[in-house]
């Protein structure tokens, strides 16, 4: 798809016929790290992952903000018809904000290991200048993430000099750096949509954070299933009947 400023992204058809089901992919990952969870998807609908702009396939140029990076999601939702959003992390975050600027075009969400409010966190810029811009062999960059590695090969591609994240770090730290200033409390009384609020046990988001948002938000449900940021990769099992038995309500 061409976005309203020009930028192309990829947009993957993952399975399925039906209403629409988009999911939205964590910083630096792209759409098809989702590809366990859209098999059982496609039982329920068309399933579809969007690769953020600077992620994946898509095309890499800003602004790199939320703001930008929800309009892509709206811009997609309004080709596709209201959909059901599920979105990871970062894809979490972008999937709220969409919803809250164009109601009528989620039917419900899903947000897995995300919150609204990381102002004040760490820098993140450290961490991702210490990342290496190449590794010799995909087992190095299993190696280099620990517990994301199975995710993070699926990000890499192979070039003349190793293997290179998909996502440039330039862009990635500029992303994340914008959570640690700001926040989207005031998102939430707009989302209309039912939302599961699906928080791990080891996850990233501030104690109590995600208990609140669901207070705040008009028709949510919060869970709290074992595991590390990954949900659907530490508890595949417990999040399917999570995410399968709230859809059919």
């Amino acid at each position: 798809m061409r976005t309203s400023d020009g930028v192309r992204l990829q947009v993957v058809d993952l399975g399925g016929a039906g209403r629409p089901i988009v999911l939205l992919h964590g910083l630096m990952g792209r759409a098809t790290t989702w590809w366990p969870v859209a098999r059982w998807l496609a039982d329920r609908g068309r399933v579809v992952g969007l690769d953020a702009r600077g992620h994946g396939r898509s095309e890499a140029r800003g602004p790199w903000t939320t703001e930008r990076l929800a309009a892509d999601v709206v811009e997609l939702l309004a080709d596709l018809g209201p959909a059901v959003v599920v979105g990871h992390s970062m894809g979490g975050l972008h999937a709220l904000v969409a919803a809250a600027a164009r109601p009528e075009l989620v039917r419900a969400l899903v947000v897995e290991d995300m919150g609204v409010d990381f102002v004040g966190a760490p820098d993140a810029r450290a961490w991702f200048g210490a990342l290496p811009t190449r590794w010799p062999a995909l087992a190095a960059v299993r190696e280099a993430f620990g517990g994301y590695g199975d995710y993070m090969i699926e990000c890499v591609e192979e070039r003349a000099d190793g293997w290179a994240l998909l996502a440039e770090v330039a862009h990635t730290t500029e992303i994340a750096a914008e959570w640690a200033q700001r926040h989207w409390w005031d998102v939430l009384p707009g989302v209309r949509c039912p939302t599961l609020l699906i928080e791990a046990t080891a996850g990233v988001v501030p104690t109590g954070q995600m208990a609140e948002m669901a207070r705040r938000l008009p028709d949510a449900r919060h869970v709290v299933l074992p595991g590390g940021h990954l949900v659907h990769s530490d508890a595949p099992e417990a999040y399917r009947a999570t995410v399968t038995d709230w859809l059919a309500v």
